[in-house]
């Protein structure tokens, strides 16, 4: 994971100084705001003479899929004091939360779950923040024919593919990554990640429940009747022994 975030914290970086904001405001981001497509959306909207509040309700926005994480994760996390949880708030990213969820679903003890975020949120942000501040010294060097944007889709690759495991998370895969195309193209970018998130999520839940019913209609068939044994398998009467 960490081999394509570099190249999107380059990315970020030279965006800030491509738009005339500079390093400083890039580093800014990236410790504050630490949310990759957030900071792309938000830089493009004041490099272009967006105001400070559009700015900041594109980078919310994108980010709503954070609420998604943070329920998912609050069940493994009812027993860990309040500053944790928002240090923990603070390093959520998409690639801390999918090694992390996935650790703690196959039975990670309480005391191991926040020592273990932490050390893949804090070495996620080190390498974020180190290669945003590169991407800023030289993005004006770098070729423009060199597809760094290309790193992006394929960081969220990397946390994709091991998570289809199911068929329910196969159709969330396909649903979600259908719909937040779909938005993109109907000129909905900015919300196109929720949709893809809320529309997945659903389709996933719905495929989970009929792959139950039928699973559970597949196991409810009742004991098969032995036609030597002269039980009566609705009653549980012995009805004597079956005619040859």
């Amino acid at each position: 994971m960490l081999i394509g975030t570099v190249p999107f914290g380059l990315v970020a970086g030279a965006s800030a100084v491509e738009q005339h904001l500079g390093v400083g405001a890039g580093m800014g981001f990236s410790t504050i705001v630490f949310a990759g497509a957030s900071q792309l959306a938000a830089i493009d909207v004041l490099g272009h003479g967006g105001g400070a509040l559009v700015a900041i309700v594109a980078a919310i926005t994108i980010n709503l899929r954070m609420v998604l994480y943070s329920a998912s994760m609050a069940p493994h996390l009812v027993r860990e004091k309040q500053w944790r949880r928002m240090v923990m708030a603070y390093l959520l990213t998409d690639q801390a939360y999918g090694v992390s969820i996935s650790r703690w679903d196959e039975g990670e003890a309480d005391e191991r779950k926040f020592p273990f975020f932490l050390g893949a949120g804090l070495t996620l942000w080190l390498f974020w923040v180190v290669s945003t501040f590169v991407g800023g010294l030289i993005g004006n060097r770098v070729p423009k024919d060199l597809p760094l944007d290309f790193a992006v889709p394929l960081v969220f690759l990397v946390l994709l593919v091991p998570a289809l495991a199911a068929k329910p998370a196969v159709v969330a895969a396909a649903t979600g990554g259908s719909a937040a195309v779909l938005a993109t193209q109907l000129g909905g970018a900015n919300v196109s990640i929720i949709t893809g998130a809320v529309v997945g999520i659903t389709c996933g839940v719905i495929a989970e429940i009929v792959i139950e019913r039928r699973a559970g209609s597949d196991g409810a068939g009742g004991t098969d009747h032995d036609p030597d044994s002269g039980l009566d398998p609705d009653l549980g009467l012995d009805t004597g022994p079956a005619p040859a």
